[in-house]
């Protein structure tokens, strides 16, 4: 395997674990690659990431190109540069040609730029002959501590691959009734996925590094003591929002959005419930997430942990850079479902010289799709789906 974008390692991580041999590792910034390197070996190297990357031919390659030009957390910003690579990961893998390849990004992914993203992603393989589903996720459903929605593509030359099958149920989050046959095996809840650590302390722990308390402001430390389990910014009085989130929960007001369409600003500051997965984690969980009995932040590993990553594992940098660094991460375990997945059917791999194609596109787990999701959706359609294969789509929508 090859793991292209690897940053902190968590793709290889879960194939390493699934009986995969990663033998190169590639990302363009210093900490992930200091942070792979500590971990996982010396098989990682910092480079720029191109269509032309010189690699030898793995039986897989994966990877996560950045995100954040898509993110749902940030700004969205069609031309940032940053978009463009998912264009090289699709004309590298193209060029190079596996066996098979896994792709994975944020939920914001699909909508961006109105779908021309996915397209990007989609034309280059499909015309190289690479069989693919498309979906989006809930990691929760394999085992995550938390709700956190991915897109994810998986792609094999001229065969047919399997696409994971849901092992947990997470219910009271959109894609609930995906988990229907494994009711008797929850998703582990925040309180379960921290119980084996020890307390967190200002100073740290010496057998738990990464482990030490974050101090809030005078007025964070208000805001946290008035946060129930479950609550967020809205749920305080307007005097403590801040005046960001205020911008943010007025802005569809100034815009004329009907009431009924509206869905009110992002949650801003929340306190997690003990009793349920963690909301997803990103690189700004120092600053958005109120641990759920006690008044203050998650700590770094804390935030790892319910991110699958072991006690032992070191990330590298400032405070700041390792918050990125778990947040950007795919969660090992989610990995290692995929590459299970995957290598059972590499096991029993028959090439056919069947033509590229779009296998299965699953846009959304909810019952109901913005109007940018269905345009996206309606462009997926005409381009890969036509004829007989939209059904294989409508049996997904």
């Amino acid at each position: 395997m090859i793991d292209l974008f690897c940053g902190a390692g968590g793709l290889s991580l879960g194939f390493d674990r699934a009986g995969f041999q990663t033998v190169s590792a590639f990302d363009n910034w210093q900490p992930a690659v200091e942070t792979y390197r500590a971990n996982l070996g010396d098989h990682v190297q910092r480079v720029a990431i191109t269509r032309d990357l010189d690699i030898s031919c793995p039986t897989v390659i994966v990877g996560g190109p950045p995100c954040q030009g898509f993110s749902s957390a940030g700004m969205r910003r069609a031309n940032d540069a940053r978009n463009s690579l998912v264009g090289e990961f699709s004309r590298l893998i193209a060029r190079v040609r596996p066996a098979a390849f896994i792709f994975e990004n944020v939920e914001g992914f699909l909508t961006g730029a109105r779908g021309d993203f996915v397209l990007e992603l989609l034309e280059p393989l499909i015309e190289a002959g690479y069989r693919i589903h498309l979906r989006k996720i809930n990691a929760a459903h394999f085992g995550v501590p938390q709700h956190r929605k991915r897109v994810i593509a998986i792609g094999g030359l001229g065969w047919e691959p399997s696409f994971p099958e849901a092992t947990h149920a997470a219910f009271g989050a959109p894609g609930a009734h995906l988990a229907n046959g494994m009711r008797s095996c929850a998703t582990p809840t925040l309180a379960d996925s921290l119980a084996d650590l020890p307390p967190a302390s200002c100073n740290g722990n010496e057998s738990f590094t990464d482990h030490a308390i974050q101090l809030l402001s005078d007025e964070d430390s208000r805001r946290a003591k008035l946060l129930e389990q479950g609550q967020t910014m809205r749920d305080l009085p307007e005097e403590l929002w801040h005046e960001s989130y205020r911008k943010r929960a007025f802005r569809r007001v100034m815009d004329g959005t009907p009431t009924e369409r509206r869905g009110g600003a992002p949650a801003d500051v929340r306190r997690l419930r003990a009793d349920e997965p963690s909301k997803a984690i990103t690189g700004g969980v120092l600053r958005e997430f109120i641990h759920p009995t006690e008044d203050r932040p998650l700590t770094l590993r804390e935030c790892a942990t319910l991110q699958t990553f072991s006690a032992d594992f070191q990330f590298q940098g400032s405070v700041s850079e390792k918050a990125q660094l778990i947040g950007n991460a795919v969660p090992p375990l989610l990995a290692q479902r995929i590459a299970e997945s995957l290598r059972q059917d590499l096991a029993s791999l028959r090439p056919t010289r069947a033509p590229g194609a779009l296998l299965s596109f699953v846009p959304t787990l909810a019952i109901g799709m913005s109007p940018a999701l269905e345009e996206v959706t309606h462009r997926v359609k005409r381009r890969f789906m036509s004829g007989a294969k939209q059904k294989v789509l409508q049996l997904w929508d």
